[in-house]
């Protein structure tokens, strides 16, 4: 072999293994990907510093981040999610730190707190809401799931909102919508689901994106019906907008959904993936390899899932078409977490039933924290114009709605 051969092999051997070693690499940051998506965390990252505290004067200032930053209303957890308070109006900012109003500190001692997170849960039980409610518990395909059940009390009785969490939070994340549901004459079903850390867990204890988590949902609306619903409206956020989807499809008592609220929803998985991707600044085709771990079988070596996903049945712009109920989609382009692109493509796709309240500057499901007034006008103004379904229209009328639905196991 000549020199110009075996250099020119020693280069082919060379690419060959700058390949391997790339594909090795995207393999392994695609199963970490995947993992961070399906994997529900022990714990939350506490990512803002807290530079003081001055309860006297009700004043903490933190660190100036993305959230830190937003106006509006907040909660903030510290040490490791033992302490709760809620923050209010920003009195002062610097390009390093921003003061914001203490409005209550419900868990812990925030004095002591060196780092935190943002979110926009606010209320912690519909307790802080004023309203009577119930504790009970939803029998689903994995045992009893646990749920506030806030009655509306001489009000038409058989109207229903059911209120579906986002992924890795709890139930507490969707009271914001209970006052404005309860103002217009229906009674909420704030909900747990499987792998929530409330509701039982799946063998695999893994997200399934919404293509399981649907059935939970699914027992609420047999509840619902059990208990004298005849019109329900489906409130997902986030990763439970993609769940009530599924549900809206795919459930028995679907005839009962006379709507769906989508607040920074999922609506395509795809999308959402996508944009972490180029978020993180990896290869664009590490999202293909997540997926493929997602949707084969030998991907639950890598992931733990018990059974593969069915990505396409979760993209619902490309299923746009199988949609016959009204949807109100509130998105922030500058959500951060999960794109408004896939959103503003189903609103585009379906102009006839979707109807989309676009927000700018609020983060992923702080839309209400940012600006309240537009987010409950934008709810109120919808369900007004919302068709009733023919049981709930008989019964508001006077007449017996039908025995077989109302009593629908």
């Amino acid at each position: 072999m000549g020199r110009g051969t075996r250099i020119a092999v020693g280069g082919v051997i060379g690419a060959l293994s700058l390949v391997g070693a790339a594909a090795v690499a995207t393999a392994t940051i695609g199963v970490l990907v995947a993992r961070k998506v399906i994997v529900p965390p022990s714990r939350r990252e506490e990512d803002v510093t807290v530079r003081s505290v001055d309860l006297e004067a009700g004043l903490i200032e933190l660190e100036a981040t993305d959230d830190s930053r937003l106006p509006g209303e907040y909660s903030f957890w510290f040490s490791h999610e033992t302490g709760h308070a809620r923050l209010g109006e920003i009195v002062r900012s610097t390009s390093r730190t921003v003061t914001r109003r203490i409005l209550g500190v419900d868990l812990g001692d925030i004095t002591t707190a060196r780092r935190g997170r943002l979110t926009g849960w606010f209320f912690l039980t519909p307790a802080d809401l004023g309203v009577a409610y119930r504790e009970v518990d939803i029998p689903t395909p994995l045992g009893p799931a646990p749920a506030w059940l806030v009655p509306r009390g001489t009000a038409d009785r058989g109207r229903w909102a059911i209120h579906v969490h986002g992924r890795a939070v709890r139930r507490p994340e969707t009271l914001r919508a209970v006052p404005i549901f309860r103002a217009a004459g229906y009674n909420s079903l704030v909900v747990s689901y499987r792998n929530d850390g409330e509701a039982p867990r799946s063998d695999d204890h893994r997200y399934a994106l919404g293509d399981r988590e649907w059935q939970d949902v699914d027992a609420a609306i047999a509840y619902a019906v059990d208990h004298g619903a005849t019109e329900v409206v489906l409130v997902g956020w986030s990763m439970g907008g993609a769940t009530v989807l599924q549900a809206l499809t795919r459930s028995e008592h679907s005839d009962v959904i006379s709507g769906v609220v989508l607040e920074s929803p999922v609506v395509d998985w795809i999308a959402a993936l996508d944009f972490q991707v180029r978020l993180r600044r990896l290869p664009v085709f590490v999202r293909s390899f997540v997926v493929l771990l997602f949707q084969k079988r030998w991907g639950r070596y890598f992931t733990g899932l018990a059974e593969p996903l069915d990505i396409d049945r979760l993209d619902f712009v490309s299923r746009a078409k199988e949609l016959d109920r009204p949807v109100l989609v509130l998105h922030s382009d500058d959500d951060g977490f999960v794109p408004s692109t896939a959103s503003r493509a189903l609103a585009i796709a379906r102009p006839d039933i979707v109807t989309y309240e676009q927000f700018t500057v609020a983060r992923h499901t702080k839309l209400w924290n940012y600006d309240r007034g537009r987010w409950e006008g934008a709810i109120r103004d919808w369900l007004a114009r919302l068709p009733r379904t023919k049981a709930s229209a008989e019964q508001a009328a006077g007449a017996d709605p039908d025995q077989e639905t109302r009593q629908r196991a």
